[in-house]
């Protein structure tokens, strides 16, 4: 496509390693970590521990593991049932290892073992919605290294304002991301708390080990308070996790809707490359290529904003206690949506067309640059920023009235307009200070970009700046997630250890 500049280096190798990588034999199937799964985790967690401690015969309890192991191998196969609820998973229990394996249930309830698995899910789905934020985000920041120095128009109030680096635009849009990634870590701490051992409201009298049971089931800590472990924090985390959804679905569907402006255009700067599901044409209209993808991304956005009510709307008006906002399915469904529309983004990214000199054709047809008269003037000339936006304004309205573009606009015209407004902004001086190659470069978007001084701004040292600490927060963000990960991997393997000795002890 003409003018359009190609996907940057590390996008291009992943798109032209995409098909090999699916001619690869799929990795083995993880265990679905499902309600079910978690059940069965806590089950074989109270067996070890309460053997150890002597809350359970140790001579009885390798039959009970044996039982508890053949209710999980059964669930574990295709199309098995998997009971969700305590009630519906202990008779399985008894059918397999007999009445006395309710033996295990020393000191536990349905309360606090399904506030554990409700924190377990949320903790994996939310470790699941940070991998793909990363990688949308990581996309996000290729690109914006890519077009580092293409310089686009940004628009305010829905109108053109002021010519930018299309990699300065990117970053502004990561750094709204990176607040997500912020928040997702900051919840995680929050979640990853087990509460196993409270009971139903005020611990028990059994002297449950929470600290080791936590450990198996891979959580950081303990809930502290009873009563909050299920009737207060198994609400109310949910609806933090909603607004974590809410923020991410408002920045993919705003980055969206700054895209499809261009879609309104006859000749637009930055459209979906056709193919690969991106866009569709029109049944009717054979000129039309639908941006599908935009389309169906901004729509799981605004799904994902939709769940992420949910939470608040059934936690609401009910006394401490009540299921209604606790529901793992309907909190994961919400989470997952996020994941969705982030996937969504990831794809639009790696789709984008971006024409350069399209995008500094369209800046030179408009005013984007005329703020930078009213600057240079004061900057350089001590002219008062009020005085110097009135004679930009004046330029401004001659060169629409006249049809003429920035780079055509008459420099005796605009000398002309300086001495006529020069005595309305009450200055003695009636002559344009500037040469007419000063006035020529100040309306210059190039030159505007490669001449901003603030920090954070788009001139290239601070582009180059921004971009490595953006890669370094990207690979400090997949290390968190390896290094969360990694500790419930480790739990769950010590766990399954120590449980396969106990059963095999039978023997």
């Amino acid at each position: 496509m003409p003018g359009f500049k190609p996907l940057a280096p590390a996008l291009l190798l992943a798109a032209i390693c995409l098909p090999a990588l699916a001619q690869q034999p799929a990795p083995p199937k993880e265990p679905v970590r499902d309600e079910f799964f978690w059940l069965g985790e806590i089950n074989k967690a109270s067996t070890v521990i309460n053997a150890e401690q002597g809350l359970l015969d140790r001579a009885l309890a390798p039959k009970l593991a044996q039982g508890i192991a053949k209710v999980i191998e059964a669930g574990n196969q295709p199309g098995a049932r998997r009971p969700s609820t305590v009630i519906s998973f202990e008779p399985l229990m008894i059918k397999e290892a007999g009445v006395e394996v309710t033996l295990i249930h020393a000191g536990r309830s349905s309360q606090d073992m399904h506030a554990t698995y409700r924190a377990a899910i949320m903790r994996d789905r939310l470790l699941t919605l940070a991998g793909e934020l990363n990688r949308a985000t990581r996309t996000m920041v290729d690109l914006a290294a890519a077009h580092r120095d293409t310089i686009v128009p940004n628009y305010t109030n829905g109108v053109a304002a002021q010519p930018n680096s299309y990699g300065h635009y990117l970053l502004g849009l990561v750094a709204g991301l990176d607040r997500d990634a912020q928040r997702i870590r900051e919840t995680y701490a929050r979640v990853d708390r087990s509460p196993m051992g409270t009971t139903v409201l005020n611990g028990t009298s059994w002297p449950l080990d929470r600290q080791r049971m936590a450990d198996y089931l891979g959580f950081a800590g303990l809930v502290e308070n009873a009563y909050d472990a299920s009737q207060i924090a198994a609400a109310d985390l949910p609806v933090e996790v909603g607004g974590i959804v809410t923020g991410i679905a408002l920045h993919v569907g705003g980055f969206i809707e700054d895209v499809m402006t261009q879609y309104a255009q006859s000749r637009p700067w930055i459209i979906l490359r056709e193919g690969g599901g991106n866009t569709y044409v029109s049944s009717a209209m054979p000129q039309k290529r639908n941006p599908g993808l935009l389309n169906g991304t901004r729509e799981d956005a605004s799904t994902a904003l939709s769940l992420a009510m949910g939470p608040v709307f059934r936690g609401h008006n009910i006394p401490p206690g009540m299921p209604d906002a606790k529901d793992a399915k309907t909190n994961s469904a919400m989470t997952d949506s996020a994941t969705k529309a982030l996937q969504g983004l990831d794809r639009i990214l790696k789709a984008l067309a971006i024409d350069p000199e399209r995008a500094l054709e369209e800046l030179n047809s408009d005013w984007t640059a005329s703020q930078e008269l009213a600057d240079v003037l004061m900057r350089k000339y001590k002219l008062p920023f009020r005085a110097g936006h009135h004679f930009a304004s004046e330029v401004v309205d001659y060169a629409k009235l006249n049809n003429i573009k920035p780079t055509e606009f008459p420099y005796a015209q605009a000398q002309a307009i300086y001495r006529k407004a020069a005595p309305e902004m009450g200055l003695a001086a009636a002559d344009l200070p500037m040469s007419e190659a000063e006035f020529r470069s100040t309306l210059d978007p190039v030159a505007i970009i490669k001449n901003r001084a603030t920090a954070g701004g788009p001139q290239p040292a601070e582009m180059d700046r921004m971009l490595a600490e953006a890669k370094q927060r990207l690979d400090r963000q997949d290390a968190w997630i390896r290094d969360r990960r990694a500790k419930i991997t480790s739990g769950l393997a010590k766990l399954d250890a120590d449980f396969g000795t106990l059963a095999k002890s039978a023997n």
